[in-house]
């Protein structure tokens, strides 16, 4: 739905005069205040930026009194193939275990095309209507079990083309790429233009032993074979000795891996000894590997004991990493299922509780990328999301003037511009998935 407060139908030329842009967002350099804000006046044409001028250039447009501009998101981790179980699948404990049994029972069940794809089409409009225009989903990948998982995939990145740019990715243990049906899973993923992924946390020091490391040379020659991108669940543990992160680094390195590794929650860094962590992070950076982070579903799951008060945010050294010049990403991860209760697919609510829970603020720096162009470029995407001239219009409009008011508010009242033209496009009501899982 179009707020009253932009109009509804737009002319093919326009501007849009008065806006906030973040200057991490820019492709130029420009003046900005001491929040990292430029005001600028943005000339849209046939559904492109044309034009990016010093605000008060142009008299006429829609003046936005200061509204900030941000491009269209992009959710570098999801879920879409679990997404909105939870009426029918509750985690009882709000464990990390207790969501890993509730999936395993529901999965066994339940997970047929008939199922997934609702589900996974509904996590699609959320985010769409949220103004994110490319996504990177985890699938259960349990072979030959997966294919109705891939085949949905196929079938909606096909059907949202020019919506919602897709990307998949497999999601099981590393054991299961051991034999003929690891190989005949890659090959599905090579086939449907994927991404090679896995999960492990190596508790136990198990990371250092010869037989995760035959079992991870093996992960990476599939890779290599098919020329496969990675994307990884690793050492989402409060277990210090779990070092999988150091050791995917390593073999990076020592095979001389090129193509581009992304590596997921990596929570433990904050219990290990400052030397352990800074050697890894140190190693992410030689091996370029891109760090992405769920804070919320994190927060949720990590350092959660009955009566007990949370001591541990669950997130990993964002910080450290940034400045050892890693690349750092925030995304949804799980929507409304064992390993989340909550969440909808907004990358501004993502953005907004990683600064609170990350402390990226005073000074907000280059933060913003992280829910846009950083996790553009680590995925792949073929737009950058970046407002420069000649990018696609696909841009979010706030109210929010300063950070502060930003971050104060959930902007449910933004405007999603695609191509230049307002997404008239509602939030689907949850009583849609009652018929799939169940009535809560």
């Amino acid at each position: 739905m179009i707020p009253s407060w932009f109009p509804a139908s737009l002319p093919a030329d326009f501007w849009l005069r008065h806006a906030q842009v973040p200057s991490a967002l820019l492709d130029v350099a420009t003046a900005a205040d001491a929040e990292g804000l430029a005001r600028l006046d943005i000339r849209i044409t046939d559904g492109a930026i044309a034009a990016i001028a010093p605000a008060g250039t142009v008299r006429e447009g829609i003046d936005l009194d200061r509204g900030q501009v941000w491009p269209c998101f992009v959710d570098g981790h999801v879920h879409l193939d679990k997404t909105q179980t939870w009426p029918r699948r509750p985690n009882a404990d709000g464990t990390h275990p207790g969501a890993k049994a509730a999936v395993i029972a529901d999965r066994g069940k339940y997970y047929t095309e008939d199922d997934i794809e609702p589900r996974f089409d509904f996590g699609l409009r959320c985010a769409l209507a949220h103004g994110t225009a490319a996504i990177r989903t985890h699938l259960d990948s349990y072979w030959p079990n997966a294919k109705a998982h891939w085949a949905v995939f196929r079938r909606l990145r096909d059907a949202w083309s020019g919506r919602i740019e897709l990307q998949a990715v497999t999601i099981c243990p590393l054991e299961r790429f051991a034999g003929d049906d690891g190989a005949a899973l890659a090959d599905e993923v090579a086939n449907s233009g994927g991404v090679l992924g896995m999960t492990t946390t190596g508790e136990g020091g198990r990371a250092s032993s010869p037989e995760f490391q035959d079992l991870l040379d093996r992960f990476f020659s599939l890779a290599e074979d098919r020329g496969l991108a990675m994307d990884l669940h690793l050492d989402e543990t409060d277990d210090a000795s779990s070092r999988t992160l150091d050791a995917v680094a390593r073999t990076a390195i020592r095979r001389g891996f090129k193509a581009p590794i992304q590596a997921g929650h990596v929570c433990n860094l904050t219990v290990q000894s400052d030397e352990e962590a800074i050697s890894t992070i140190a190693l992410c950076a030689e091996a370029g590997v891109s760090i992405i982070n769920l804070p919320m579903c994190n927060m949720y799951l990590q350092g959660r004991e009955a009566g007990r008060t949370p001591r541990w945010r669950g997130i990993t050294m964002v910080h450290e990493f940034r400045a050892a010049g890693v690349p750092v990403s925030f995304a949804s991860d799980n929507c409304r299922d064992p390993f989340y209760a909550y969440g909808d697919y907004d990358m501004m609510e993502v953005y907004r509780e990683a600064v609170r829970i990350a402390q990226l603020d005073h000074p907000y720096g280059s933060w913003t990328a992280s829910v846009t162009r950083t996790p553009a470029a680590a995925c792949g995407f073929t737009e950058r999301r970046r407002i420069a001239i000649g990018a696609r219009a696909d841009l979010v409009l706030f109210r929010g003037r300063s950070m502060t008011e930003l971050l104060a508010r959930p902007q449910s009242d933004r405007v999603v511009l695609r191509d230049g033209k307002p997404l008239d496009a509602s939030l689907p009501d949850f009583r849609e998935m009652d018929a799939v899982v169940g009535a809560p």
